[in-house]
């Protein structure tokens, strides 16, 4: 664990078989329970349950053209974003937490960049997606500060999964995208 007080430069690496409890762990902090609402991410207002579980996470991980990259300070985990390649040119950004007591102080922002970064060099995408409940107006707001826009497509919320239980009505996703700036050319 790093010493209180020393604020070390973020690293990242991509999940591997065994990262499954701590990610899980984390991004179940970040979304649900009581946890989450020490973050702005919260959705414990309006859904109750797991985001995912470590069966999930695995699975998202063994597919082909996705990975979970995860961020640490230190050696604590501190973040974790799915990536996946959708298509030639555009990649798809979901599950995006930050611890949610280290919410609030820039590196969600970084960490976002690191992972657009990432998807642009590993499959040379040129534009992200991503999808986010339609009620989380400030969550929206904050991706649209971050390059994002909605683009007026609505998706039904994956309910079929068993994890989630809503507790109000009109659970929806709204799907964003964003143009990525050139890719670095020592990338290739």
């Amino acid at each position: 664990m790093a010493s209180p007080g020393i604020i070390t430069s973020p690293t990242f690496r991509a999940a591997q078989p065994g990262d499954e409890p701590a990610a899980t762990a984390l991004i179940n902090s970040a979304y649900r329970g009581d946890s989450s609402t020490l973050g702005w991410t919260t959705e414990a207002h309006i859904l109750k349950g797991r985001r995912v579980d470590e069966a999930g996470l695995a699975k998202l991980m063994a597919e082909p053209d996705s990975l979970i990259l995860l961020c640490f300070q230190g050696d604590d985990l501190i973040g974790s974003v799915h990536l996946q390649r959708l298509t030639d040119d555009k990649g798809y950004l979901g599950m995006f937490v930050v611890r949610p007591d280290l919410q609030g102080r820039g590196f969600g922002r970084s960490f976002m960049r690191e992972a657009e970064m990432t998807a642009q060099r590993i499959w040379g995408v040129t534009r992200m997606s991503m999808s986010v409940i339609s009620l989380r107006r400030e969550l929206i707001a904050y991706y649209e500060r971050c390059g994002y826009a909605l683009t007026g497509e609505l998706l039904p919320f994956p309910f079929e999964d068993g994890l989630s239980v809503a507790l109000v009505k009109g659970i929806e996703l709204a799907v964003m995208e964003k143009e990525l700036p050139a890719a670095h050319p020592d990338w290739n």
